[in-house]
Parts: structure tokens; sequence; C-alpha cells
């Protein structure tokens, strides 16, 4: 076991195309949760299915965390900003509160008379005329407020930090010679965030941009106007099922828009929780991980829906020749296999899905792509029973599955525990997902061909994570691939297949 480190140097990234991943382990292991009794446990499971397929009434809450919970109010806003601190809990017009207390991300919050201006990456804030600001507390000439932010949830990270666009937050006196009139004025909040950094990866678009800015602005129940540093049509393009579901109006690129936007109030930069999770203790109604889970179902139901019709017509000539399932013939499970092509592939899937097939799953192959619609990846696995995939990016789309219908089995290579428990078994369980992670052998690693077997990289990979990214990305993430053992792993699919149909079972008998 290696001595903790700070956690603002390692816990940076979920995932092997950006070069974020920092591997550690501490001397307390893994995160543990005691398993409930399986006839509750199956029960609790079957009523939870239940609430999915009616999203707008289910609500997953939690007991309020003195510890943690703190309302940000102020006479007029749109919402009570809920924060990690009291720090902004009062803010008067026309002026300007930043927290910066927090080692993941800042944000800042200003109420009053706000201007946009894109040309000098610059929001200003105009106090009245009658203002009682002394001259001298001024930061320069007219300012009042000068603050500087970076509005990425990633501020522990200097190198990616490094390349986010930075935005001045400036106070001025109204008779200030800069003053410039208003283009387009809004009667809602604006809430000011990058899509730059990692944007690009599945993983870090999730977990540091669209959970934060459910986070963020789930509190104005859409009455909120996205302004985008760093703008990206594409990434607009890819999540336009998701953010009409956040903001009932279209986003402004702030760069690219060189007209001033006037609000009366505005967050700048986006609260983060933890990896791929939403804490309801911090949210201003409980919501919790499984409401940001049922936001993708109503965003994606219409898309899929069209999906399936489409599907159906094409088939439909087909249909007097495919024979009719008996009616008291049970379902298969449904199971997906994420496919990896390249890296950390493995090497005997086409016996993997025999093997699932003898056990009773209907198996399907899933290879998402850089360019593949989400709402097919969603329409897939939020079908499916179980999933299987090996550590990496595509793991996130855990998010699409059944909370306590379906079961995520992930597979672990050599060198990789630590993150793929932080990052997506936790998460995962969170979520309310029946997960099983499988850490392969030295055996089942395609490593064992290329070194001998006393090294180290075989018998102690921490020793190797502790020399850094490079070493983790070269060696466990570029180099490695999988051979299951599918004696060892077909218990895994036993104990999925055992517990899915379990909860059919419990079906069947209060249907």
């Amino acid at each position: 076991m290696v001595q903790h480190q700070r956690y603002n140097q390692l816990k940076n990234g979920g995932d092997e195309e950006a070069a974020t991943l920092v591997f550690v382990w501490t001397d307390r292991g893994y995160y543990r949760r005691r398993r409930p009794k399986i006839l509750s446990f199956l029960l609790l499971s079957l009523l939870a299915c239940g609430f999915i397929l009616a999203p707008h009434f289910f609500s997953f809450s939690s007991a309020l965390s003195h510890l943690y919970f703190f309302g940000v109010q102020n006479d007029g806003l749109a919402g009570d900003l809920y924060v990690n601190a009291p720090l902004c809990s009062s803010i008067s017009n026309g002026s300007v509160c930043c927290d910066r207390r927090h080692f993941r991300s800042d944000i800042c919050f200003m109420k009053g008379d706000i201007r946009t201006h894109s040309p000098s990456s610059s929001v200003f804030l105009y106090s009245p005329k009658n203002s009682d600001d002394d001259a001298s507390s001024t930061v320069d000439g007219d300012e009042l407020q000068h603050e500087k932010i970076k509005p990425y949830t990633r501020k522990w990270e200097t190198s990616v930090m490094a390349t986010i666009d930075e935005l001045n937050l400036i106070s001025k006196r109204r008779n200030s010679d800069v003053d410039h009139s208003c283009d387009v004025i809004h009667d809602v909040p604006a809430v000011i965030f990058s899509t730059g950094g990692y944007t690009g990866n599945v993983y870090h678009e999730f977990n540091d941009g669209i959970i934060p800015l459910y986070i963020t602005s789930q509190q104005f129940n859409k009455e909120v106007v996205f302004v985008i540093l760093e703008y990206h049509d594409w990434w607009v393009m890819k999540y336009a099922d998701i953010l009409p579901h956040l903001s009932s109006y279209p986003p402004i690129d702030f760069n690219g828009d060189n007209r001033t936007h006037c609000f009366t109030e505005a967050i700048t930069g986006l609260r983060i929780h933890d990896e791929l999770t939403v804490d309801p203790t911090l949210m201003k109604n409980n919501e919790s991980i499984v409401d940001f889970r049922n936001l993708l179902d109503r965003a994606y139901r219409p898309r899929v829906t069209g999906l399936i019709r489409k599907a159906q017509e094409k088939t439909s000539e087909c249909a007097l020749a495919t024979p009719k399932r008996k009616h008291n013939q049970q379902k298969k499970p449904k199971l997906v296999i994420l496919s990896r092509k390249g890296s950390r592939a493995i090497t005997n899937q086409n016996i993997l899905v025999k093997a699932a097939e003898e056990i009773g799953f209907e198996v399907h192959v899933l290879r998402p792509e850089p360019t593949t619609e989400l709402a097919k990846i969603y329409m897939e696995l939020n079908s499916s029973d179980a999933m299987i995939g090996v550590h990496g990016a595509a793991m996130t789309h855990f998010l699409f599955m059944r909370p306590r219908c379906s079961v995520f089995i992930q597979v672990i290579p050599l060198g990789t525990d630590w993150a793929a428990e932080t990052y997506y078994g936790e998460p995962a369980r969170k979520l309310g997902l029946k997960y099983i992670g499988y850490k392969i052998s030295r055996r089942e690693s395609s490593l064992v061909d290329e070194y001998d077997k006393d090294d180290p990289v075989l018998t102690d990979p921490s020793s190797l994570n502790q020399k850094g990214w490079e070493y983790t990305k070269k060696i466990y993430l570029e180099r490695q691939n999988v051979k299951l053992d599918l004696t060892r792993f077909r218990k895994r699919l036993l104990r999925a297949y055992d517990y899915i149909t379990g909860i059919h079972l419990q079906s069947q008998h209060l249907a």
C-alpha cells in the first residue's frame, strides 16, 4: 500500500483518451456497502423498476445533512442558490461574490445590472449612480471589484485549466466611460460555463459538464439562459435532446456573439459533487442521480420512440414470417456487451457471447463510435437487463441503464483497480444498479506475453502507477488486452442472470 497523497493531485480523470487519469491506492481499500437480504432487495428493485416507467412521478429523496446543506437566499433571486458553503449567502444588489473554497471548481454570483462584453472577455456589473462606495476602495479607477474565473470543473488540474478561457467579472460605477447599452435583455438568470478542456470525451462531457450543469441549473426549472465559453456546435448538437430539459432558451456563444446581453442575475462556474453523481443533500429539492437519470429518460424518449417506429416499419413486411413467442415462454434477459477496438479489447469476445447465450441471455454487441447518436445508445441500454464492458470512457453509459433493474459488469484490467471502482463502480451503485466488478488475473492480460512473470508490471501494478500518468497510460491502458477466463467469468454471468430472473419472477407473482 502506498501513502496517501493529496486528493487534488490525484483524482483527476476517468478515462484513457484524455491524459488525466492518475491511479492511487490507499490503505483504506475500497468503499464497501452492506447488502440487503435478497428477497427484500428484489422486491425493492421491482418497485423501482415500475417507477422507471413513470419518471414524472418518481422521486428519490434523502435526508438533509446539516453538515453540507446551506441555502443562498437572496431578495428577488429566481431561486435559492444552493452551494457547499454559506460564503455567498447574502448577495446585495450590485455585488459580486465568489466562492473559491471547493477544490473542484470556483463559482461566482452576480446580481444587478449585468452586461456581457465578449471582446474583452468580461462581464460587467454596474452599481447604481448614487453608490456610496468610497473611491479609495476601488480597484482601478471606476472599478469597484475585479474577479477572474475559469468556469470549468477541474480546478485542481493545472494542465487542463491552462487551456480554459478566463473570464473577467468586473463591478464598476454606472457613470463609467465604458458603459455600454444592452442589445438583448433577458428576464431570466444566466449560467456561464465552458465546454473546453476535455470535452470530446464522453466521461468528461457528463462528469465535468452535463451533470454539473444539471446540479447548478435545476433550481431554476428551465427559466435560465446558458452562456457558453469555448462554444462548440457539435457539443450543442450532441446534447440537443438534453439541453431543452435544462433550459427553455437557446444557449449563447459568448465568444462568437459580440452583442451585449443583459441580465439581473448570473452564476459563473458549475457545481460538481463527485464522480458521475448528484448528492441529494446538496440539492434544493433533494434531487439525486436517479432524478438526473429520469431527466435523461424524458429527454431521449421521443427520439427513441421514433427509432423504434422506424425499425418496425422496415420489418413489418416480414412480420408474418416471424414465429410468435408462446404465451408462457419467458422473454430472455437482454445482455449488451460494450465492445472495444484497439486497447483493452476482449480478444475472446465471440466465446463470451456463446457462453452468455448458453446461460440464457439474449446478447447484443454494441460498439459506440464518437459519431454514434446518444439516443441510439440510450435505446439499447435502457432496454437491457445487463451490460458488460472493459474499464474505459464508454462505461459512462451505465447512466443509461434502469436503476434497481439492471446489472453492470465491469471488467477491470491490471493496473486500473482504483479508477474502475472510483469512476464507475461506486457511481453505478449510487444510481441503484447491481454492480459486479471482475478483476482479471495476470494470465488474462495480454501483458503476460510482453513481461517476465516476476516483473513489477504484472506483480505490483501500484508501483508502476506511482511513477506517473505516462507509465499507467502507456502500459495498462494503451497496450493491454483481455482474454477472459470463461470458467471464472461464467460465475459473474450466472450471478447477473439469477439477479435479473429473480426480479422478473417477483414481477410475475405481483402481476
